[in-house]
C-alpha cells in the first residue's frame, strides 16, 4: 500500500495518505473535499523498496502496487 501525496481542491490543503490502489478517491480531512494526487512527490512503498519520484504514469512503474 502506498503513501500518496494529494491536494484539496476546495481548501487547497495538502497532505498525504496510506492508499489500498493509486487510483482510490481520497476525500479531504480538513474539509472534507475532493482531492487529487500530486504527481511531484516522492512515494514511498510498503514493499521496502526505496523512495522514488512519481511521473504518475502508474503502468511504467510497480511502486504503487
Amino acid at each position: 500500500m502506498p503513501i500518496l501525496s494529494y491536494r484539496c481542491k476546495k481548501c487547497g490543503f495538502e497532505f498525504e495518505e496510506l492508499v489500498k490502489r493509486h487510483d482510490q478517491g481520497v476525500p479531504c480531512p480538513k474539509c472534507g473535499g475532493e482531492s487529487e494526487r500530486v504527481w511531484s512527490g516522492e512515494m514511498y512503498s510498503s514493499t521496502g523498496k526505496p523512495p522514488k519520484k512519481c511521473n504518475g504514469k502508474c503502468s511504467e512503474c510497480s511502486g504503487c502496487h
